[in-house]
């Protein structure tokens, strides 16, 4: 996970937005107060979307056994064999599974870098002849220190990042087990973007971060005629036990269509974790798909303890709180026109 915006830059941050608190952030850039959330009031979509509630098939046990598979592999960084490894568990997956797999390969070079990495996103696509389509995403790379770690002496050590790495990808091989009998209306795309924590030197403004998206964006714009994207959702440490999803600022104020949608499927679903109250500002791979037309929302916990540690593991994750997560984007699927 990338960046949160707020008033305060690397020191001891206390702030409380709609009964809950952040403790020691790295801030940067304008404080401002949380967004205020107001939905309009439409039963019949409550009762369509509540419809779906008894029909999700979404096995929680065994997305946990992905998420454990993968971070066996170890630290999955940009252009190392860590990430070629995952890339061939994941093509191996997808395809057992009917996913039609593309990798989208580029080379990047970071500024606190002498030399360029080849990176790669990975486009794992069902119904490839629509041309009306939606993403869910996720980026797959593993940030090489673990900045958050309070003795420094330890950034270095081998850094599994389970859920900010790991939890979205693990949800969707899960969900990849229903996407040939779900019924959907327009073409689905599992998007893995590489390079969003390809971080060295974590102060503000030096190295770059969202090379996979920026990327991804940019040729999604050349390319826009062969086809269409309705909307998007990003999966950001979506694992963490007893998790909480408010409404991201910069997904409220860029696809606010969107975040009422899926927000009224959580309700539907009783889908406890997500929150009707404005969270925090952040920067993530949907501001650059927002930026070329694809509406797209940040599904993200802001108060995952273990966040850039290396207790971020996987028996610091849940598979229930995948569950929640998985429900709202399967309903989603099947109402998105």
């Amino acid at each position: 996970m990338a960046r949160y915006l707020s008033g305060l830059i690397f020191g001891l941050a206390l702030v409380i937005s709609s009964g809950w608190l952040f403790i020691s952030r790295p801030w940067s850039g304008q404080a401002e107060p949380p967004a205020e959330i107001t939905f309009s009031d439409d039963k019949p979509a409550r009762d369509q979307f509540a419809a779906d509630r008894d029909d999700i098939v979404f096995d929680g046990a065994r997305a946990m056994g992905y998420l454990k598979e993968i971070c066996k592999i170890g630290p999955r960084m940009s252009g190392t064999d860590g990430m070629k490894k995952q890339q061939e568990l994941l093509k191996k997956h997808f395809e057992s599974l009917g996913g039609k797999v593309e990798m989208q390969t580029f080379t990047a070079r970071q500024r606190s870098q002498a030399r360029p990495v080849d990176m790669a996103n990975m486009i794992v696509s069902w119904h490839p002849d629509r041309q009306r389509r939606v993403i869910l995403c996720s980026h797959y790379d593993t940030r090489p220190i673990a900045d958050q770690e309070p003795d420094r002496r330890k950034w270095r050590e081998p850094f599994l990042s389970a859920n900010d790495g790991g939890s979205g990808v693990a949800l969707l091989m899960e969900l990849a087990h229903q996407m040939k009998d779900l019924k959907t209306e327009v073409g689905v795309d599992l998007v893995f973007f590489d390079g969003e924590e390809y971080i060295f030197d974590p102060e503000p403004e030096h190295d770059k971060y969202f090379f996979g998206s920026e990327h991804f964006a940019d040729v999604y714009a050349k390319e826009k005629p062969k086809k269409q994207y309705l909307g998007a959702v990003l999966l950001d440490m979506i694992a963490g036990k007893e998790p909480r999803f408010p409404i991201e600022q910069n997904s409220w104020d860029m696809a606010p269509g969107l975040v009422e949608e899926l927000w009224k499927i959580a309700a539907a679903q009783g889908c406890e974790a997500f929150k009707v109250d404005g969270g925090p500002r952040v920067l993530d791979d949907h501001l650059a798909l927002n930026q070329k037309g694809i509406r797209t929302v940040d599904i993200i916990d802001f108060n995952y303890p273990h966040w850039h540690r290396l207790s971020d593991l996987p028996e610091n994750c849940s598979g229930d709180s995948m569950y929640q997560v998985a429900r709202v984007l399967t309903a989603w699927l099947r109402q998105v026109k």
